[in-house]
């Protein structure tokens, strides 16, 4: 009777002192935090601007289009920011001030509700993109630390799984075992799931930002598609 006691303790002891998987993943985030440049260093950013390249590729790896933004996001004293482009000789922009988001096409303002509804996605996602791995650690999404496995194309990563409630996308996070770096990211939305890896870093002071990336579809299995997109985020500037 004794042992048994003993036992039940020894495991209780061993279980409230196993990290929970939130836990587990909040301090693989840290870890990455601090050699992408450190939260304090992205905390005390007012602004950042950069330039964006992406071209897209149908299923049959033909090119579906080419474009070259600029963006630019300011953090304090309010979230605001602007996407500006050029695409077959007309002016495109989007932009938030904190109260309105506005798309000016040429000289014209685009007023129907959809299509800006759809195009504020689109720029939220501009910023969450560039603001990894430092957001990840902002309320909001339920984080769970999921151990470590091979990516499709063989290398070993550390995951984290990101869930932000019913209805939202999906995300999977993986980083470098050794050095914390972001190798890429996964995504599950309701139509289709992307892959995207980070094939070279670009740093900006301290900070370090993706640089080169690959999109590829993949199935639930994580098996390649087809190649959907390249992106090259370079020219940043920092605002302090």
């Amino acid at each position: 009777m004794k042992n048994t006691s003993s036992l039940i303790l020894f495991l209780l002891f061993l279980f409230a002192c196993t990290p929970s998987p939130e836990e587990q993943a909040r301090k693989l985030l840290e870890k990455s935090v601090a050699v992408h440049g450190g939260q304090e260093a992205w905390k005390n950013l007012k602004g950042i601007k950069f330039r964006k390249w992406t071209r897209l590729f149908d299923a049959e790896g033909k090119v579906e289009s080419e474009v070259d933004q600029w963006h630019e996001f300011r953090m304090a004293p309010k979230f605001e920011g602007s996407i500006s482009w050029t695409k077959d000789s007309v002016a495109h922009s989007m932009s938030w001030d904190g109260f309105i988001f506005r798309y000016q096409m040429g000289a014209n303002e685009v007023l129907n509700a959809d299509f800006l509804a759809e195009k504020r996605k689109d720029f939220d996602a501009a910023f969450y993109t560039v603001a990894q791995p430092w957001k990840l650690l902002d309320q909001g999404g339920q984080l769970s630390y999921e151990g470590r496995k091979f990516l499709e194309n063989g290398v070993e990563a550390e995951s984290i799984r990101v869930e932000y409630g019913p209805g939202k996308d999906t995300w999977w996070y993986y980083f470098d075992p050794h050095t914390y770096i972001l190798l890429g990211t996964e995504v599950q939305l309701k139509d289709h799931r992307s892959l995207i890896y980070d094939l070279k870093s670009e740093q900006a002071d301290n900070l370090l930002f993706h640089g080169t990336r690959e999109s590829w579809r993949v199935d639930e299995s994580g098996n390649r598609l087809f190649l959907r997109a390249e992106y090259r985020y370079y020219n940043f500037e920092l605002v302090y």
